[in-house]
């Protein structure tokens, strides 16, 4: 019977010590999903998704990155930057109604995500040259 409680003591100590923690392991930061989504997205006006991939995959390149894997189907786009550290990108390009293009960015220093709104705001903006000039290329 000694044993038994022994056994039944020492089941439930180690039992407590997988009790789970409150933690929310996909959602870290104090922004909501919802903030960041805001600024690491932006819509174009245009109905041309492989032009927007083409823009995102020459403003990649001429802000240093090099194009890991690009995917028209799937609209993808993943670059590198190895800088005396590693900046990692995915771009994902997807119609938002008939007639415009949403472009959204995610970027990794290292491991940890990059969650300063400014680093998207100046990707977009060069996004934004690109295709502008992509568009007045012809006249």
């Amino acid at each position: 019977m000694r044993y038994l409680f022994t056994a039944v003591l020492l089941s439930l100590s180690l039992l407590s010590g997988c009790a789970t923690t409150n933690q929310r392991v996909l959602d870290s930061g104090d922004e909501t999903q919802l903030q960041k989504r805001s600024y690491q997205s932006r819509t174009f006006d245009t109905a041309d998704k492989e032009k927007v991939l083409r823009a995102t995959i020459s403003t990649l390149q001429d802000l240093g990155f090099v194009i890991d894997r690009a995917d028209l189907m799937l609209g993808s786009v993943s670059g590198t930057k190895l800088d005396g550290h590693q900046i990692k990108i995915t771009v994902s390009v997807r119609p938002k109604g008939t007639d415009r293009m949403l472009v959204r960015a995610n970027a990794q220093f290292n491991i940890t995500p990059i969650e300063d709104p400014k680093h998207y705001q100046d990707f977009f903006a060069s996004l934004e040259k690109s295709l502008f000039l992509t568009a007045h290329a012809g006249e």
